[in-house]
């Protein structure tokens, strides 16, 4: 911004006369550098001395500015009280510039009390869990809904989705599942053997194996591998969507994102969770097995044996009832997850990442709810 005839461009000088300092020419960022070392040299003006700025000419920002750091911003403040003949826009100029500049550019804040910042972000970090918390709830329902609507007319139910995902979600997933119950087998009959082995009940290694794989172990692990491997898929493929625009032309055509993206991904995890779990479960058996075989020289015969004489059936039955419940929340969890993604690939990771953080969270937790349950009601 500058004030003035651009005719003649003349630098500014600096007059002093009798009692008073005569400011002249032209003060513009054209003439920064030059200007500059005329204001060091003649440092800031007393306060007592009269200012004549009748001769001054063409006036910019950055001319206003060093023109604060030679009368100071206290003085250019009162600017109409002692220069009233100045044109109105310079007046109003340097009064404009001289306020900016007596403002720090970094106020200082006042310190926080420890306990202060303590509760405010205790108090975010709850507000944001009620957020997510009641989103997941309404994106339940709104997919249970869609699963209603479709679930009696068999003329939209999207088989081939359905089958792909159930190969893409189970059938891909089988081998890591049993590798990885098998070592966790393993490595829990190892301890139990070496650890009941000191008291001389090492024979109770099988039953703390079968306890644990058909209760707990099976499912859990079965459901934090999709967690990990799947509910990121999901979140990413429908994130990516989202970041496209797919999911608005789906929109446009008529169709409802929830019935075409969702439902059979949450179908084909409720139905290859529960036998994954079982996988799972067979998987930490044959290892808590092979470590019998090794360690105990317990017999294959005499491990079955004890596996039919002291864990009874319903054990069984009490694992597989949590998969079907884990698998529709990490399902949904994924899906919500690509649904909130803003439209970067900044985004389409960071909410993968949390879709695996939830998904995993989500799990313990309900494994923990149900295991209270199960054993209140001495199942």
């Amino acid at each position: 911004m500058s004030l003035g005839s651009t005719t003649e461009s003349q630098p500014g000088r600096i007059e002093q006369q009798a009692s008073d300092v005569c400011i002249s020419g032209d003060w513009t960022l054209l003439h920064y550098a030059k200007l500059k070392q005329v204001v060091a040299h003649a440092g800031e003006v007393p306060a007592n001395t009269s200012i004549n700025l009748q001769a001054l000419g063409v006036l910019d920002t950055a001319g206003a500015a060093l023109l604060v750091e030679l009368l100071g911003t206290e003085r250019l403040l009162r600017i109409s009280d002692w220069a009233p003949d100045l044109p109105e826009a310079r007046k109003a100029l340097l009064e404009t510039v001289a306020e900016a500049l007596s403002e720090p550019l970094n106020p200082p804040t006042p310190p926080k009390a420890p306990v202060t910042d303590f509760l405010a972000r205790v108090g975010a970090g709850t507000e944001d869990f009620w957020q997510q918390f009641t989103a997941l709830l309404g994106f339940i329902g709104l997919t249970l809904e869609a699963f209603a609507a479709t679930v009696f007319r068999p003329s939209r139910w999207r088989l081939a989705a359905l089958a792909m995902h159930i190969k893409q979600t189970g059938v891909d997933t089988i081998p890591i599942i049993a590798l990885l119950t098998f070592l966790v087998g393993a490595v829990v009959a190892f301890l139990g053997a070496t650890v009941l082995g000191e008291f001389g009940a090492g024979i109770y290694t099988v039953n703390l194996v079968g306890f644990s794989f058909l209760r707990e172990f099976g499912v859990v692990l079965a459901a934090i591998m999709l967690a990990g491997r799947t509910a990121s898929a999901f979140a990413a493929h429908i994130g990516s969507m989202k970041a496209n625009d797919e999911l608005d032309a789906i929109r446009v055509l008529g169709l409802n994102p929830i019935e075409l993206l969702v439902l059979p991904r949450v179908l084909a995890m409720v139905i290859t969770l529960p036998i994954l779990a079982f996988v799972g479960m067979i998987g930490g058996l044959l290892g808590g097995l092979m470590v019998c075989l090794l360690v105990l020289d317990i017999s294959i015969a005499q491990y079955f044996a004890i596996l039919h004489r002291d864990i009874p059936v319903h054990h069984l039955w009490v694992g597989l009832s949590k998969a079907p419940v884990f698998a529709f929340v990490i399902a949904v969890i994924g899906c919500l997850e690509g649904f909130k993604v803003t439209g970067s690939a900044r985004s389409v990771g960071e909410h993968t990442t949390s879709s695996v953080v939830q998904s995993i969270f989500v799990v313990i937790l309900l494994d923990a709810v149900a295991a209270l349950f199960f054993m209140e009601m001495g199942w």
